[in-house]
């Protein structure tokens, strides 16, 4: 393929694509860049396998340390297990890409997207997802694209396009818009209590330079002598799909018009006609074409099915008005919350359910020693204060799985539910703990990730984490037949598995923190997109109102099971005396009041015990150790060791002095031993720090009041 270079701009930042220079075995490949970030992006397609009944496309994001100009660190100097972040981006490629494929297709397809180079201002993610699209028509796999995405900021009252990192920091919208020639088809958000109107025009301007991006790709491929493939679906034979739909309709229209049915024992009724057909057909005689459409496809009876109950579900939405359980478009599901539903060693809990999705959230608060590192060896020293965790067992649903680690969906629903509540966090200056929430699903009948963003907002309340507004969120769904639309509130599982989209919004009453919208047609108009967006903020409101009934604001108190947190600030050339050769001095400290610190680079000293006692010890020690000593300043301390000419005095935590033995007295003292022993109490007087730091102290010319000043602040700080 001959080589071609092209370029657009967006308001002076430019994307430049590059095609045919790199990875020519690969079906597709295309060198997206900005600035001096570049991604290569390549897309291949394979042989569908025997038995396959869905699309099994695979999306890999990954960073190579090069890109930056570093080398890994461990034993291998390998890259080793991906951060987090490339699992997230892996899926803001895939999600915009999956419904733009034809749902006949079954070959195997793969797009895996690495950044070659990356500097410290152009993000890599969103020029991955364009060049996702861009690889695939090259490599003519069919598709219903092209397909672009930008991110969008809100610098003061300005929108720009791909701000840079600094940008995205400062501004107050981080908002990526995914889309395709038919609309918007995949929003990824997170703002600062933005109101609706300003997420909408967001939207749109960011789909505006999708729609240039678009233009480009189909200008590269008309250049390329290309053409965007749209092959026509396979035939199949309707014989065997025919016979269950004559069987089966008549019983799924009725049952889903049941809505007095809970979701298992609707399941239930609709097992029960799926167990009947499958029973009919296996009486039939062995040469009967319908039990042998059936024996050569095993999944022919759940796949149509599944059809039919998706065309009724939808119809009656359509015609009607009215969902499978009885609920109006607009109407959300019976909301319940608890809080404290845990002892207090888990330091603050809330459950959650809204009908049959149940999700329990537990805090824990933890030192800033507890933040996590990233590890991201592209972007260092970079530490997250609040975690958000998301748990998905297979009994929230009713099945038995092995159990297994987190996989990208509970990565990107924690993700999400983190984006929401951080807009409402305190500041650390104000709340120097660092936060941690688990979400556990016990049931889930849809909105899981909305319901965790609520359970968390009532667990945060619980442990006394002054939020400054509680956080609450819904998902929205859509039907769309032809031009008839209905947007629906509080989707509940079967309308998000047949249903066109899962919208989630979630936000205080101010306004919007977090969007994430996911399309399974190619693409929404903004007018559609906009009536969800309102809708969901009725939907919000009314869910917020049931958990203020539960709890109003944060509790005053923290659980007596969470650390207690004293934070001091030295000058940061006394960091390595508190520290010590080795950190024997800091491990002292531990050792001796049971309290854990933590020293930051500015001098910032984090003083964490269960036992607040032991942390106003530990407070009082390194107080002492850094104190900067004046002369004239009287203190009460104990003598530590004698020796010919003196007395050794501890009056500080780590600050010794000595009272040289013509100063233990105002008249003439022969030995030192006469006048003091060790572990005698004294009041001293700062005499004289040398030239050399040395502390010279005095018995002599103390005021009986500045005395008994010393004894009263030597007995708190014990």
């Amino acid at each position: 393929m001959a080589e071609v270079d092209k370029s657009i701009s967006f308001d002076g930042r430019d994307i430049r694509l590059k095609v045919g220079l790199l990875a020519p075995q690969a079906g597709g490949s295309v060198l997206i860049e900005s600035g001096d970030t570049s991604v290569l992006v390549t897309a291949t397609r394979s042989q569908a396998r025997e038995g396959i009944d869905f699309l099994p496309l695979t999306v890999d994001y990954e960073e190579r340390l090069y890109a930056a100009g570093r080398i890994p660190g461990g034993i291998m100097r390998r890259e080793g297990r991906p951060p987090e972040k490339t699992i997230l981006t892996s899926r803001l490629i895939d999600r915009p890409m999956r419904p733009l494929f034809p749902s006949w297709l079954r070959d195997d397809l793969q797009i895996i997207a690495i950044t070659m180079s990356m500097d410290e201002l152009v993000p890599p993610d969103v020029l991955a997802v364009t060049g996702a699209s861009i690889a695939t028509l090259i490599a003519q796999i069919p598709f219903n694209g092209p397909m672009a995405a930008v991110r969008v900021g809100l610098v003061g009252d300005d929108f720009i396009i791909n701000p840079t990192y600094a940008e995205i920091e400062a501004g107050d919208l981080d908002l990526v818009v995914a889309g395709s020639p038919h609309g918007v088809i995949m929003v990824e958000a997170g703002a600062n209590q933005l109101p609706e109107r300003d997420i909408i025009e967001a939207i749109d301007f960011g789909y505006e330079a999708v729609r240039d991006l678009i233009k480009a790709q189909q200008d590269l491929v008309a250049e390329l002598g290309l053409v965007i493939v749209e092959a026509a679906p396979p035939e199949v034979d309707q014989t065997l799909e025919n016979y269950i739909r004559d069987r089966a309709s008549s019983q799924i229209k009725k049952i889903l018009s049941q809505f007095h049915f809970t979701k298992p024992e609707r399941d239930a009724a609709l097992d029960v006609v799926k167990d009947e057909i499958a029973t009919t057909i296996s009486q039939l005689s062995h040469e009967d074409p319908i039990r042998v459409a059936a024996t050569a496809n095993s999944k022919a009876l759940g796949n149509t099915f599944k059809d039919i109950t998706k065309y009724f579900m939808r119809r009656q939405i359509i015609e009607d008005n009215v969902r499978v359980d009885g609920r109006k478009l607009d109407q959300v599901r019976p909301v319940s919350c608890l809080v404290n539903v845990l002892p207090k060693r888990v330091h603050g809990s809330g459950l959650f359910n809204r009908e049959l999705t149940q999700v329990l959230s537990a805090c824990t608060l933890g030192t800033p020693g507890d933040a996590q590192n990233l590890n991201d060896d592209m972007q260092l020293d970079q530490h997250k204060r609040y975690l958000h965790h998301y748990n998905f067992p297979p009994f929230s649903v009713g099945e038995t799985k092995p159990l297994r680690t987190p996989g990208r969906r509970e990565i990107g629903h924690g993700a999400l539910a983190e984006r929401a509540i951080i807009p409402v966090l305190p500041s650390k200056e104000d709340f120097p703990y660092v936060i941690r929430i688990v979400s556990e699903v016990l049931s889930s009948n849809g909105s899981t990730s909305m319901g965790s963003v609520c359970g968390s907002t009532l667990a945060l309340m619980d442990a006394g984490v002054p939020i400054l507004k509680p956080v609450s969120g819904a998902a929205m769904g859509l039907i769309k037949e032809g031009d008839e639309v209905r947007v629906l509130t509080d989707i509940q599982g079967i309308e998000d598995f047949l249903g066109d989209m899962d919208f989630k919004v979630a936000g205080t009453d101010v306004g919007i923190t977090a969007l994430q919208m996911d399309m399974k047609i190619p693409g929404l108009s903004l007018d559609v997109i906009s009536q969800a967006v309102h809708q969901a903020k009725s939907a919000r409101l009314h869910i917020l109102e049931k958990m203020l009934a539960c709890i109003d604001q944060p509790r005053t108190e923290t659980s007596p099971y969470a650390p207690r947190l004293l934070t001091i600030k030295i000058d940061s050339d006394m960091i390595g005396l508190v520290i010590g050769p080795g950190g024997k001095t800091i491990k002292g400290i531990t050792e001796e009041t049971g309290a854990k610190i933590d020293i930051e680079d500015d001098g910032t000293v984090t003083i964490s015990a269960v036992d607040e006692n032991k942390a106003k010890r530990a407070r009082n020690i390194i107080q002492g150790m850094t104190r900067k000593l004046n002369e004239g300043d009287v203190y009460a301390g104990r003598i530590t060791r004698i020796i010919p000419i003196g007395a050794f005095v501890e009056f500080l935590p780590g600050k010794e002095g000595m009272i040289h033995i013509s100063q233990l007295a105002d008249y003439r003292v022969g030995k030192v031993e006469d006048e003091v022993a060790v572990g005698d109490e004294v009041i001293i007087k700062v005499r004289e720090i040398d030239n050399k730091g040395r502390i010279n102290l005095t018995r002599l010319g103390i005021h009986p009041d500045q005395a008994a000043a010393a004894r009263e602040a030597a007995a708190v700080n014990r």
